[in-house]
């Protein structure tokens, strides 16, 4: 066979290879389906109207123990900072001088019995003398004053003794309430009760306590103003409830009710003045500590809910990624009113039927295609994803 007749076949052979080859760079790279994401669609729902504040605790009642009569204290009869009950006994004054007063006073008022018992048989007498002509009209007369003034004077000596007999009692200083005693202000041996009432100490009952806070005018007015265009709907204050977080950032059992609303500005503040009762059956609360309190002061109606982890930030604010009804990615810039449970609660920024991406947002890029798939809670209790460790570290 010729030379030229081999070299034939194997020219078209390299001049087919060069075609596929120049097929291929014309195609280019294959495109990359859209990224997955799971999408919440957005529905109007109601939602607690809560305010995070700071509040301090007070006691629900405190009475002063004062010393009401004058003289020395001689004996304290209860241990400081325990629980007390209402007409116990906590300080004893000396009672010897005060006896002496009712003594001396009884002694009066058996003087004042006689005198009158005396002028009242006198003025009997008088009496009847007097129709026969045996004493004058003047004799009579001065013996019916006498009696009246006896009589009188009985009175008089007899609140006398009542006065020295409850005074007499006040030597034994009794709780006025139930409550926990604090610290003896004033010690044995010391002249109390001198030209006023000596403080010897404070109950203060504790079970329940109440928690003071305030709310600014600026709110108390947006509030006010939702309330009137249907978006919130207000609480009874017999119906607003107040959950504690303790300062060691654990959520406190009981929860309080709303009993107070003041109806005027304090000028000091700006504010409005609340207060709420909390139960404090295991005494863990103590008045003067100050707490973080969530007040549940309504309803929030027409709002969405939205997962936390669908909700991004940056300078602009919050905002979060959706998906349109062409398949594109959009941001929309959203306003927050506080959260419930593991939701944020969206007021503005978003509307019925918007799909919100809450899962894949790593790999999607606004005005980008996604594919929307319905977004499903994961399980409670479910492993979470373990963080992965910083660039470059061991």
């Amino acid at each position: 066979m010729k030379p030229s007749t081999l070299r034939t076949p194997a020219l078209c052979l390299g001049l087919l290879a060069l075609a596929a080859c120049g097929k291929g760079k014309e195609q280019g790279p294959p495109q990359m389906p859209p990224p997955e994401v799971g999408v919440l669609t957005m529905q109007p729902q109601s939602a607690p109207l809560t305010k995070d504040l700071v509040g301090r605790l007070s006691p629900f009642r405190s009475a002063d123990v004062r010393a009401r009569v004058p003289g020395v204290l001689i004996k304290r009869t209860y241990a400081e900072g325990t629980d007390v009950k209402q007409g116990q006994v906590l300080f004893q004054i000396d009672p010897a001088p005060l006896k002496a007063a009712l003594d001396a006073s009884q002694g009066a008022l058996a003087q004042a019995e006689a005198t009158y018992t005396n002028n009242k048989v006198a003025a009997k007498r008088a009496r009847e003398l007097a129709p026969k002509g045996y004493i004058s009209k003047s004799d009579l007369d001065n013996a019916e004053a006498a009696e009246r003034t006896a009589a009188a004077a009985v009175q008089a000596a007899r609140a006398n003794v009542q006065t020295a007999r409850i005074n007499l009692g006040y030597a034994n200083v009794a709780s006025p309430i139930d409550g926990r005693a604090g610290q003896q202000q004033v010690t044995e041996g010391a002249l109390v009760g001198q030209g006023e009432a000596t403080l010897l100490t404070t109950v203060d009952q504790i079970d329940p306590l109440y928690v003071n806070f305030t709310l600014s005018v600026d709110e108390l007015g947006q509030m006010r103003a939702a309330q009137s265009t249907g978006n919130v709907t207000l609480s009874d204050p017999d119906k607003a409830s107040v959950q504690i977080t303790l300062p060691d950032g654990r959520p406190y059992a009981e929860t309080g009710t709303l009993d107070f609303s003041d109806t005027s500005v304090n000028p000091a503040t700006g504010a409005v003045n609340l207060r709420a009762q909390v139960p404090n059956p295991k005494r863990t609360l103590l008045p003067g500590m100050y707490v973080t309190l969530k007040a549940n002061l309504g309803e929030q109606n027409k709002v969405f809910l939205v997962p936390q982890a669908a909700v991004q930030r940056d300078p602009a604010g919050p905002y979060v990624m959706t998906v349109g009804s062409d398949g594109k990615v959009a941001r929309s810039n959203i306003a927050t009113t506080g959260t419930h449970g593991g939701d944020w609660i969206v007021n503005d920024g978003v509307k019925a039927g918007d799909k919100v991406i809450v899962s894949g947002l790593q790999m999607v890029k606004e005005g980008a295609p996604a594919k929307a798939t319905p977004w499903q809670p994961a399980p409670a209790g479910a492993a979470s994803t373990k963080t992965p460790a910083p660039a470059g570290g061991k």
